[in-house]
């Protein structure tokens, strides 16, 4: 019996000087560096705009859980479709990302961009001809307005109608680089 006791002796004093170190309840202090939790009962921000921004910051794991998201609330829309899509692209998934802008583009919603992004894949994939078909698409669609379509659909006209170049040397000269937060370009490199 002594001995209980005195184990309770010795561990009181711990206990107060651990309860002396808290910051004072459950909540984390104002200078925490950690992200604040959820708050009950506030509106969650739209998925398809976080997954924006997060593209816009190269943050293409977060940005497709966050279209994740925004799929489960508001279905597999086109929309949802072409901004998978194209985080799966940031992220080297091209097969994957290839799926979801078909399916996104089958219907008549398709915006350019998908149909850019689903034309870059196919380039990547050395599909000249189709990825061609595809840019003439996007930049109908686009009525003309962007650069980045046109010199993708000049560099895949160009590809298809030269059909004697070398495959490896090419896939060297050229890179894909993100333009936006969800277009994709094809860039030479020197």
């Amino acid at each position: 019996m002594i001995t209980r006791h005195f184990g309770l002796l010795l561990a009181s004093p711990l206990i107060f000087a651990l309860a002396a170190c808290s910051t004072g309840g459950l909540s984390t202090s104002k200078d925490s560096p950690y992200a604040p939790g959820r708050v009950a009962g506030a509106e969650a921000v739209d998925g398809l705009l976080v997954g924006h921004r997060l593209m816009e910051a190269g943050e293409y794991e977060l940005a497709l859980r966050a279209f994740t998201r925004a799929a489960g609330e508001y279905g597999m829309t086109v929309d949802v479709l072409a901004a998978l899509g194209s985080a799966n692209i940031g992220l080297g998934r091209l097969g994957q990302a290839e799926k979801l802008l078909r399916r996104a583009t089958e219907t008549d919603e398709a915006v350019p961009e998908a149909w850019n992004n689903l034309g870059v894949i196919l380039m990547e994939r050395g599909e000249y001809a189709e990825a061609a078909q595809i840019f003439q698409r996007a930049y109908a669609l686009d009525d003309g307005q962007s650069d980045s379509i046109r010199d993708n659909l000049r560099l895949a006209l160009a590809k298809s109608d030269n059909s004697g170049y070398d495959d490896v040397e090419e896939q060297q000269n050229y890179k894909l680089v993100r333009r936006g937060s969800s277009d994709f370009l094809i860039r030479s490199i020197p």
